[in-house]
């Protein structure tokens, strides 16, 4: 974490453990900070006036989703984008998107915590996508709030444990969490699943193309 250079719009923000404190985190009543949970009324703002999800500040006509190889076959993010440069921090740092064996700790949330919207798929996918767009997004109304569909992606960058991500490692994801979103095609009938099908062909035209780790 330390080898890593942190970009300007975050050098400024509160830090602890080491870790920079993302915007978006929530403040607990104590001072101190969970970086499990998200300040909902960030959410709202980030969404209203255009705003960085990781720094706060205004971000302009690039913008960038970190997601997982899921919502880039659906196109919809639980979470608004960043700056290019504060995504590749996080993509670089954030222990839970480094480490491919670490789990999202759920035991002793902050009281009042609530779920984003949509529906969840509780799993660490071992590879990270930096979505880059000049389209931005479109709200999406859901269960428990809104979501983000992605614009047309300009840059794809996918990284795993810190690094570069091979092809195998993307497809072995997709493998892994594929049959989760077919389940729910599959309860929304032949239509659903079809249109899954199209979405996952058109995701594997946007993996890397080398077979081995940068």
């Amino acid at each position: 974490m330390t080898e890593v250079e942190i970009p300007g719009r975050l050098a400024t923000r509160p830090r602890t453990r080491g870790f920079v404190v993302p915007w978006f985190v929530a403040q607990l009543d104590d001072g101190s900070y969970d970086f499990r949970t998200a300040d909902a009324r960030k959410l709202v703002r980030a969404a209203r006036d255009k705003l960085c999800w990781m720094c706060g500040e205004p971000i302009g006509r690039w913008q960038t989703f970190i997601v997982g190889p899921m919502c880039a076959i659906n196109r919809i993010s639980s979470e608004p984008p960043s700056h290019r440069d504060c995504a590749e921090y996080a993509a670089a740092v954030c222990p839970f998107l480094t480490q491919r064996e670490q789990r999202r700790r759920t035991d002793h949330l902050p009281e009042g915590h609530g779920s984003p919207a949509g529906i969840m798929i509780e799993r660490q996918p071992g590879v990270t996508l930096l979505w880059v767009t000049r389209e931005g997004y479109q709200l999406v109304r859901a269960p428990g709030g809104v979501l983000f569909r992605m614009g047309e992606p300009n840059e794809c960058i996918w990284q795993c444990e810190g690094r570069s991500a091979t092809r195998d490692e993307v497809l072995a994801s997709i493998e892994s969490g594929y049959p989760l979103l077919l389940a729910e095609a599959q309860r929304d009938g032949s239509a659903a699943i079809a249109a899954l099908t199209l979405a996952r062909g058109e995701v594997e035209r946007l993996l890397p193309t080398e077979e081995v780790a940068a």
